[in-house]
């Protein structure tokens, strides 16, 4: 599982604690979600590549480091992925913001698009698709796919909680793409929800039931 990255930092482990929590109300749910997407981002982007760049400072003039290569942008999967943008926004304020729109057709149960939009350079950019669960995978594989079709070739995953279930599918239809994960759970219940988990992310986000 190369690909896939489950994060062992204290402070994201202890934030995913909290949101479990059935007691974690809508407000205090919503801040750790931004929280932990925040540390999330900054574990997930170590690897950018960096350049040197010469500067002055107060003292005089040396060579310091910024970001080089391709610039960032964040698609969250409507609408549980939105809960993650601002977080991820204050790590990289300068990545732009797509959004993808599925629904599942309740004939053949998969996911239709009925909302896609991008930054024009996508095709330029390091893109992370962000949802807080990854449970059968089937809206993750779809969206990341809906990328590609759009000629986006750098695409990472960012997930809150994942099961089993949803990272074998990913893995096996799209082995290219780095999977980071905050915890990886047990296992799909018969509705597909994740258990342990920590039930309907949207629903918990904002507030509806």
């Amino acid at each position: 599982m190369s690909n896939v990255h489950v994060m062992d930092h204290p402070l994201i482990q202890h934030k995913i604690t909290y949101i479990r929590r059935k007691d974690t109300g809508s407000k205090d749910f919503r801040s750790a979600v931004g929280e932990i997407a925040a540390l999330m981002c900054y574990e997930a982007t170590r690897d950018l590549k960096l350049q040197d760049v010469e500067i002055e400072t107060p003292m005089g003039k040396m060579v310091g480091k910024e970001l080089s290569g391709k610039k960032l942008a964040i698609v969250p999967i409507l609408r549980a992925g939105l809960g993650m943008v601002d977080g991820m926004l204050d790590m990289v304020p300068a990545a732009k913001v797509g959004h993808i729109g599925l629904y599942r057709d309740p004939e053949t149960l998969e996911p239709v698009e009925y909302y896609c939009k991008l930054p024009a350079d996508s095709s330029e950019r390091e893109v992370f698709v962000v949802d807080p669960m990854l449970a059968t995978g089937g809206s993750s594989v779809a969206a990341i796919q809906m990328l590609k079709d759009k000629g986006v070739k750098s695409i990472r995953f960012m997930c809150i909680i994942a099961a089993p279930e949803g990272v074998k599918r990913m893995q096996d239809e799209h082995s290219d793409v780095e999977l980071y994960i905050g915890a990886l759970d047990e296992k799909l219940n018969d509705h597909a929800y994740i258990v342990p988990g920590l039930g309907d992310a949207g629903d918990r986000i904002f507030g509806t039931k």
